[in-house]
Parts: C-alpha cells; sequence; structure tokens
C-alpha cells in the first residue's frame, strides 16, 4: 500500500511540475514569425505621418516630444501610412519620461472629420505606455482610444468582453510586485503584442501580462498602426526595432507577405 501510495506521489507531483512548465512556455512571448518587415528605417519617417514639429529621428530611433511651446492640440499620433493590420505580430521597445503617457495603437481608425482636433487623430485599441511600476497605472493595458470603454483589460487580467461586460478569469498572470520587477524604469522595454482573430495578448519584456478576448459588436478586426503623444504636460517618448508580421488567424505569415495586402 505505501509503495502505491508513494508511487502516486510522484505521479501527483511530476502531473505538477509538467503543468508549472507548460504554464511557464505558455506566458512566454512566441518567437519571432517568419517574414517579419521593419516598419522604421532608423533614418527618417519615410513610411510615417504626424505633426512635423513634433515628431523626428534623432540618434537613430523615433523620437516625440511636446513642450510648453510646442504643444499637442488633443492627442496626436504619428501613423503608420504602408498598410493595415488585422491578425499580426507587432514587436517594438520603447522609452518616456513620467510626466504624461503614450501608447500603440492598432486595428484602430485614422480620423479625418470634423470631430478630428488635429490632422493626426486615431480612434481604437491602445497598448497604454507609462513610465510607472504601480497598478493600475502601468504600461500594457489596453485603452478604448476614442471610444467609450475606457480601460478595457488591464495588466495581468485574462479577460473576455461580451454584451457590454467584462469577465475576468481567476488568477492574476502578473501582480504588482512581479510587474515592478519586470519593468525597466527609465530604460528600454520591449513590447509584443499578438493579435488573432478576437484575441489579443500583450507581452512585456518577453512575458505575458494580458490575454483578452473581445467579441462583436466592439470587436475591432483591422486598421491602422500609430504610435502616440498625449495632450497635456510637456511628454517626450522615444521607438526603435518596430516590426511588423502580418499572419492568418493560425499565426502562419499571411499569403502575399505584405502587411495590408
Amino acid at each position: 500500500m505505501r509503495s502505491w501510495r508513494g508511487l502516486a506521489v510522484c505521479v501527483c507531483l511530476l502531473a505538477q511540475g509538467s503543468w508549472a512548465v507548460c504554464q511557464d512556455a505558455e506566458r512566454q512571448a512566441p518567437p519571432e514569425p517568419a517574414g517579419m518587415k521593419r516598419l522604421f528605417n532608423g533614418r527618417d519617417l519615410t513610411g510615417w505621418d504626424g505633426d512635423p514639429r513634433l515628431w523626428s529621428v534623432r540618434d537613430g530611433v523615433i523620437h516625440g516630444e511636446t513642450t510648453a511651446e510646442q504643444a499637442a492640440t488633443g492627442n496626436t499620433f504619428l501613423i503608420w501610412k504602408d498598410g493595415t493590420a488585422g491578425d499580426f505580430d507587432l514587436r517594438l521597445s520603447y522609452r518616456c519620461n513620467a510626466t504624461n503617457n503614450s501608447g500603440i495603437q492598432y486595428r484602430s481608425r485614422h480620423i479625418t472629420d470634423t470631430s478630428a482636433k488635429n490632422k493626426w487623430v486615431v480612434r481604437g485599441y491602445q497598448h497604454e505606455l507609462r513610465n510607472e511600476t504601480k497598478f493600475p497605472n502601468t504600461a500594457g493595458f489596453i485603452y478604448d482610444e476614442g471610444g467609450k470603454r475606457g480601460r478595457i483589460c488591464l495588466v495581468g487580467e485574462r479577460a473576455t468582453w461580451t454584451d457590454g461586460v467584462k469577465q475576468v478569469s481567476d488568477g492574476a498572470l502578473v501582480d504588482e510586485a512581479a510587474f515592478g520587477r519586470l519593468f525597466r524604469l527609465d530604460d528600454w522595454n520591449d513590447v509584443v503584442i499578438v493579435a488573432r482573430g478576437p484575441r489579443i495578448r500583450h507581452y512585456l519584456n518577453e512575458r505575458l501580462i494580458l490575454d483578452f478576448t473581445d467579441t462583436p459588436p466592439t470587436l475591432l478586426g483591422e486598421g491602422v498602426i500609430a504610435l502616440q503623444l498625449h495632450a497635456g504636460k510637456p511628454m517626450w517618448v522615444e521607438f526603435r526595432d518596430v516590426r511588423l508580421a502580418v499572419t492568418a488567424a493560425d499565426g502562419e505569415p499571411r499569403a502575399g507577405g505584405a502587411p495590408g495586402q
């Protein structure tokens, strides 16, 4: 009897260990897919459009900055003009100061009607960018830029939005203490956004921090990619190594290969 009990304990421990290994692997950013395209050439803003007063290239990186003298009239964006993306892997590195916040727009719309406060207004899903480590005001949550849902999914959540209601699964992907160890304050941080059909995942420095599933009618299927300068307090933000792979829903490179085709 004792030997059977011992065997059962061993099997249980092995199963738990395998589950932990699988869970840890799931929370690691996937390898870069084939056919990643660089959206920024490191020299100038070819392929992008934004307020020339506020966006430039400095030391090989995209630099956005507002000052008291050169302020943003409403939130303004540097918009990638060479395509759109629906199912995709988007990867980049960013850094910013802590006086204000920034963001990465995806599956978004460029607004050109009279409601726009400037020529570079974008609405849709936003990956929040900040230089802070205290929840809930950290980088990584999904914000409904220009919409009515506000902070759609917070860092640490596995959530689904159905019929106007958000449902959050038990068990945080990352807590505040772990996020504080993960985030590189005042330094470059690596972002990965993976969108497959209704499911969106955000990774920070190779770690899954958010897993969100949207549903019609609020689900956004495809749109532009853009980088934000926030209105209000003067701020700066920088981006480098911006690259994109447009994929099929199963994650394989889409036939034709080029974003927006």
